[in-house]
């Protein structure tokens, strides 16, 4: 893991433009920029700076999301086109709130008749003007793009082509034919193109062109190239430029080839305007220090805030309870660390076949034609053998040009790496694929390529085999299996996560933090009832010895199981089409009985059914009656964590609808369009939105949450770049289960940490916590005032957190009263 870095120097640009607070709106064609525009003056009310807005560019018409971008001059007609989102920025501003955009220099939707430079580089091949801007290895496949888009081998799908024009049509699929050829006998015609159209199944060997991860329907764009990047980013920068916005968060910059270069480049065309970046970071892992942005997107601070309420020695038990249950062998979901390790093998000789194939292309090329002797003579096997051990132990996404890359592909590693090889003078292409990465053979145009595919193989491989493959076979506590968690370390000790906020205020105070996104497994307020079984192991394993035995026909397997009882005790009541698809989804990325492209409906049918009999049926009842009986501790963490997120070092993004208590699995559940709650009860809830005041198990979150927002809009320096973050340490029997922090000495957080642990030893009996001096006003609960040494049980009397502002001087009356 990479050491500690030292302190860094914040741009004054990182500073006073940050926003407060900023609130994500997904937009889609059901909730364009008039619904947003409809929603700005609740939003405002809430206390946010800022609306973050989902991408706004021309997508692929019907796009749920807008990743899938296929025209960066235009923003999205079906959104309201320009004029819509000028209009939503006015009135935005009018209400005092700006507005921040996520942008996707990565990819866009391989889609010829939407996307037109890409339909030019399939007309006119690598002559064409556009062929610069996509990562096409023109070497492979006779100089043609393989587009795998048949439904079948190509001799069976012949009758499936139309001709019409200059245009081929293959069901909804449109592709330009080459100058002089639209006469050709249909064979032939094919034959004559720039593109070559085959069965889908061959893109995981044998594509030639760099997608998102493994799904080939986003194809890589090249923003390295000056031309490309002013192309790209033409018309985001002209709406910066016209204040329609005034931030930025980027989408995916591992996939980049140069992420330093690509923000340098970003942050001088922007004028410097805040901006974070959607990086994953593993435990431990800094950010680069040079990339001249305000922070990350969140999922750092996502794991720290769930890991401080996750009890370390209840994550033990719970994990040998799931091992009994489950009985799954260590690298298939018994072990963390041999889960990820078989996913990685899987995934990089699998679904990145084709990424793995064309990188040991680019190193054997290089070896062939290098003038150094320790790089000739070694066979192209050899050197696929060496990237594959290699990849596999990379401990992070990725490494970068401004970082230490030895710290990434590691000695450890690669002498793990050389043991693979029975013959020792083979085991040598390790070394030579290490310096290679290395740097230590050259800077050349052809070394610079090999260590870019390298890294953005590392990045695809990590996403791939760990957040879509082992965070879904590995799975004793599915809170921890989040985006950027830890599942082989779930918890987080009060004295980790202090220095980590102080880190953060220090090094990166304009950091974006988030407890629940569009790309969260689970919501935040779902992962908080789910980490309650840690402090309850036993109760947990009781129940599933009630509602599941262990010779139970209509179980599809053990692991499967245990997930599904999970989802529906963190998820509470539920529609059962909503937990039978999200566990569909969970099973078919676990790859291990089923999958996408290889799904077993027999399978599949037992899950459906074991879900719609078991966990959403009336075994399921007896786990509604254990979250009814844990609902406190359950309100407890969800208070916790959101009040902890609200005040922490950071600019907090607030999800939609997350404001109230929000419970979603994984999109599309989380991604349902946004409904603003009505101004008065009864509150409709559609699935996946805030629940209703009827059915709220935590009614004061909105009031948390506005609170916090509010105190932040009104006193921004008391959490800004200047601001000040200290520990407060509580005294007496019960001090661990009080964790407190103090803002630039006017704010004082508190909350209470493994509530049912807490209860079970007695309560807070004796404890107290010193406050700084001053009086402090509860911003929670009106009319109450503390000052000097309170009691921990009367400060949480009313709610289990406190959010105290200092509101002035004490007095001898209050010292003598509470000293």
């Amino acid at each position: 893991m990479t050491p500690e870095r030292p302190e860094r120097e914040i741009p004054d640009s990182m500073g006073p433009a940050a926003p407060t607070a900023t609130y994500r709106l997904q937009l889609q064609p059901e909730f364009p920029f008039a619904a947003a525009e409809a929603a700005v003056p609740y939003l405002a009310s809430l206390g946010v700076s800022h609306l973050h807005l989902s991408p706004v560019l021309e997508a692929v018409p019907g796009s749920a999301h807008g990743y899938d971008v296929v025209d960066h001059t235009r923003v999205r007609e079906e959104l309201g086109g320009e004029r819509g989102l000028r209009s939503l920025a006015r009135t935005a501003r009018e209400h005092g709130l700006g507005l921040v955009v996520d942008i996707v220099p990565n990819h866009m939707a391989m889609a010829p008749r939407h996307n037109r430079p890409l339909w030019e580089v399939l007309r006119e091949g690598p002559e064409s003007p556009y062929a610069r801007w996509f990562d096409i290895d023109w070497d492979a496949q006779g100089g043609r793009v393989l587009l795998p888009v048949l439904g079948g081998r190509l001799g069976t799908e012949l009758d499936r082509f139309k001709v019409d024009g200059d245009v081929l049509r293959y069901y909804d699929h449109e592709f330009p034919l080459r100058e002089g050829t639209r006469d050709l006998p249909l064979p032939r015609l094919l034959d004559a193109q720039w593109y070559r159209p085959v069965w889908w199944r061959l893109a995981r060997t044998e594509l030639n062109y760099r997608r998102f991860f493994s799904i080939s329907e986003l194809v890589g764009v090249r923003v390295e190239d000056p031309e490309v990047f002013a192309a790209t980013h033409g018309k985001i920068l002209e709406l910066l430029a016209d204040g329609v916005f005034e931030g930025l968060r980027v989408d995916h910059p591992d996939g980049l080839a140069d992420p330093d270069a690509y923000l340098r480049r970003l942050h001088e065309a922007s004028g410097g305007r805040w901006t974070v970046v959607e990086k994953i970071l593993a435990d431990g892992e800094p950010l680069p220090a040079a990339w001249p942005v305000a922070g990350t997107t969140g999922y750092d601070a996502l794991r720290h805030v769930d890991g401080l309420f996750t009890d370390p020695a209840g994550a033990a038990e719970l994990l040998g309870v799931y091992r009994r249950f489950a009985s799954p062998p260590a690298d298939l979901g018994g072990s963390w660390e041999a889960t990820v390790r078989r996913a990685a093998y899987q995934v990089l000789t699998h679904e990145l076949a084709t990424e793995s194939g064309r990188l040991t292309r680019v190193a054997a090329r290089l070896c062939a034609r290098s003038d150094e002797p320790g790089l000739r003579d070694h066979a192209p096997w050899a050197l696929g053998t060496a990237l594959r051990e290699l990849l596999v132990r990379v401990g992070v996404y990725r490494p970068y040009q401004s970082t230490d890359a030895s710290t990434v592909v590691t000695a450890e590693a690669a002498a793990e790496a050389r043991a693979v090889f029975t013959v020792p003078e083979e085991a040598h292409a390790v070394d030579v694929v290490r310096d290679l990465v290395l740097g230590r053979y050259g800077d050349g145009p052809e070394h610079a390529e090999f260590r870019a595919r390298f890294a953005q193989t590392s990045s695809a491989l990590r996403a791939k085999s760990v957040e879509d493959t082992a965070f879904y076979r590995y799975v004793p506590l599915l809170s921890a299996n989040e985006v950027g968690g830890a599942p082989g370390a779930p918890a987080v000790s009060p004295d980790d996560f202090h220095a980590y906020c102080a880190r953060l205020q220090r090094d990166w105070p304009g950091t974006g933090t988030a407890l629940s996104t569009h790309d969260t497994k689970r919501s935040a307020d779902v992962r908080a009832a789910l980490s309650v079984l840690t402090q309850c192991p036993d109760r947990w394993d009781g129940l599933l010895a009630e509602v599941t035995p262990r010779d139970a026909a209509d179980v599809p397997d053990p692991q499967t199981a245990w997930a599904a009882w999970q989802t529906v005790f963190g998820l509470g009541p539920a529609d059962p089409d909503r937990v039978r698809g999200a566990l569909l989804k969970h099973v078919r990325e676990a790859g291990l009985h089923t999958a996408w492209t290889e799904q077993d409906p027999a399978y599949e049918a037992a899950v459906a059914a074991f879900v719609t009999a078991g966990p959403c049926g009336e075994p399921g009842r007896h786990v509604a009656a254990l979250r009814a009986e844990l609902a406190p501790h359950v309100r407890a963490n969800v208070l916790g964590a959101a009040l902890v997120h609200l005040t922490m070092p950071g600019v907090p993004d607030v999800y939609q609808g997350t404001e109230d208590e929000y419970l979603a699995l994984v999109d599309p559940d989380n991604r349902e369009p946004f409904a603003p709650p009505r101004p008065s009860p009864p509150r409709s809830s559609a699935p996946g939105t805030a629940a209703s005041a009827e059915t709220a198990g935590i009614p004061e979150k909105a009031a948390l949450t506005t609170a916090a927002l509010r105190l932040r809009a009104r006193r921004p320096d008391v959490f800004g770049s200047t601001a000040t973050y200290a520990p407060l340490a509580a005294e007496g029997p019960r001090a661990a289960h009080c964790v407190a922090f103090v803002r630039s000495g006017e704010v004082l957080s508190a909350v209470t940490r493994l509530s049912s642990r807490l209860t079970d030893g007695g309560g807070w009996r004796d404890t107290c916590l010193a406050l700084p001096a001053g009086r402090w006003t509860d911003l929670l609960v009106p009319g109450r005032r503390f000052t000097g040494r309170v009691r921990v049980a009367d400060l949480f009397e009313r709610s289990p957190v406190a959010l105290l502002e200092r509101t002035g001087d004490d007095t001898p009356a209050d010292r003598a009263t509470h000293g």
